[in-house]
């Protein structure tokens, strides 16, 4: 059977109405979702434009079909993967360093809203808030006149965060691509090679197996690099007996993926293989407490507590897991304040950082939530990795 590589058109379209149920819902009018290269998330769910270099929208009203909204110069590409019958070129889309395109017809946020409700909405919501340019919020704010411009991401945080068959698919298959990555970067890589080098190892091997993208820039992370939570790769040579945090993630179809390992070059010192053993225990007792209907912050609770049982307390950032999709990292976080209660067919990446001043450990893989338990989505080496 052929690997399912997009979402079909169809389940496009029921995103559209499912999404105006709760516009009417909420009693908004028209709802902008917005997105850009970093972010694509909302736009590429509702229309499967994935922005570049110009920032992205889809406008979509009570009834009919959405608009893709884009900037001057990305039409040809629109036409060739949006999902909308529609697309409009608005000025405010256009890239960061602001050409002005004299003489170029573009369409407005006034057109738009004529063409959704009629000219006059009374309400006007906004999904993807957190990364929408100014430039862009203020010409919503100016077309919108006397309308009440509103948050509206929870909106699509709803609808994102239980997955269809077809999303779950796409995921799958995300992460069995990982997999055959880290497999190939723990066979190749070796002492003396920079943090970059391997990177690149990585990078072959996710596109030769059918990654559209990286999920998430690629951690090859050694030595004291190693306790950046966030970082990037750098030009230094990796060491025997230093920890390496590997984090190797596929996009496939718009969705995400990411596998976690520590790795050390020889046997790993007393302290840090420590560490990594609690690390990958806590990891494995996070997902015994995940199943469909447990609050979502007594896992957390009882992860902290098993960790803190463990004299290792100090050495957490943060919880265990968050939400995993479209982005490798998004909502809904899992945090000792989250009072949802865990659903089926949520994804979360079960993502377990340690760290000390030396070094630091993330053991991270992708679960779908069961009535029963999760199911994992990468298993791949979950042990003590000594190279």
């Amino acid at each position: 059977m052929a690997k399912l590589k997009a979402i079909p058109q169809s389940e496009f379209e029921q995103r559209w109405r499912t999404l105006q149920e709760k516009m009417a819902a909420h009693d908004l009018d028209v709802v902008i979702a917005h997105g850009d290269e970093a972010d694509p998330a909302n736009v590429r769910y509702l229309a499967d434009y994935w922005p570049l270099f110009e920032s992205g929208g889809v406008a979509i009203g009570r009834t009919g079909d959405p608009i893709l909204l884009i900037g001057p110069e990305t039409l040809t590409y629109a036409q060739t993967r949006g999902r909308t019958p529609a697309i409009k070129q608005i000025l405010q889309y256009r890239e960061s360093a602001e050409p002005d395109y004299p003489g170029m017809k573009l369409n407005t946020f006034q057109e738009v809203f004529g063409e959704l409700a009629g000219g006059k909405p009374k309400r006007i919501g906004i999904a993807g808030l957190s990364v929408m340019p100014v430039t862009v919020y203020q010409a919503i704010k100016d077309a919108a006149g006397s309308a009440e411009v509103v948050r509206a991401d929870d909106l699509l945080t709803e609808m994102r965060m239980i997955k269809s068959e077809n999303e779950i698919a796409l995921m799958r298959e995300a992460f069995r691509i990982s997999e055959i990555a880290t497999e190939k970067v723990l066979n190749e890589m070796k002492p003396g090679m920079t943090e970059q080098e391997v990177v690149g190892i990585a990078q072959a091997a996710l596109y030769a197996n059918g990654a559209e993208y990286e999920g998430h820039p690629t951690y090859v992370l050694s030595g004291t690099n190693s306790t950046h939570a966030i970082g990037r790769p750098s030009p230094k040579v990796i060491q025997p007996g230093e920890m390496i945090q590997l984090n190797i993630g596929a996009l496939v179809g718009g969705y995400a993926s990411s596998v976690g390992r520590p790795v050390c070059f020889g046997k790993m010192p007393t302290e840090m293989r420590t560490l990594v053993e609690v690390g990958l225990e806590a990891h494995l007792k996070t997902m015994e407490f995940m199943k469909a209907g447990v609050p979502a912050k007594d896992v957390v609770i009882k992860f902290e507590e098993f960790v803190r049982s463990k004299g290792f307390g100090d050495n957490l950032l943060y919880g265990p897991c968050h939400a995993i999709g479209m982005m490798e990292v998004e909502r809904p976080w899992m945090e000792s304040s989250s009072e949802y209660p865990l659903q089926e067919n949520m994804t979360f990446q079960v993502d377990t950082f340690l760290y000390t001043k030396e070094f630091g450990l993330r053991w991270e893989n992708g679960v779908r939530v069961t009535k029963d338990g999760v199911e994992m989505f990468s298993s791949y080496r979950n042990e003590v990795i000594e190279l």
